[in-house]
């Protein structure tokens, strides 16, 4: 309800189709974080983003195709090493630590972490590259934080 009416205010007074879809997102976030962790005491925690990442292949190539440049060679070694970062440390680093955590602590107990991602992000955005921080926006992670508190006490 937090984030619904932080919406509402610092934005255009309503809801908009792209809230919807950032809706649908976490939506589907929210059913990958729960298939990953049953998976992940199944398959272990590395095949199980392996598999995932194979099952995304066929959603995701045509919109590679779609951006790629016309030759590899007009790719910078800046992208390149984007590319690896998020392939090894977001993708299989960071991932099967997740799944892991998920799978040992309970989906519902440790998935409720992942609601303090954005305000986090906030925060680090404020710090290092000198974003500014609105009392709305203060108010809104105060009151999830709180909720995320509350609920992991029961």
């Amino acid at each position: 309800m937090a984030i619904l009416v932080f919406v509402a205010l610092s934005g255009a007074g309503t809801l908009q189709t792209a809230d919807l879809y950032l809706l649908a997102a976490v939506l589907c976030a929210a059913f990958g974080y729960t298939e990953g962790a049953r998976l992940t005491k199944e398959l272990g925690a590395w095949q199980t983003i392996s598999w995932a990442l194979l099952a995304a292949t066929p959603l995701l190539l045509p919109w590679v195709v779609m951006a790629a440049p016309a030759s590899f060679n007009q790719v910078g070694w800046l992208s390149w090493s984007g590319f690896a970062y998020v392939s090894v440390v977001s993708m299989y680093l960071a991932f099967c630590a997740w799944y892991r955590g998920l799978s040992l602590g309970g989906t519902a107990r440790i998935g409720q972490l992942q609601l303090l991602q954005p305000f986090l992000t906030m925060v680090a955005g404020a710090t290092l590259m000198g974003e500014s921080l609105q009392p709305l926006q203060l108010a809104t992670a105060l009151i999830v934080v709180s909720c995320v508190m509350v609920g992991r006490k029961r």
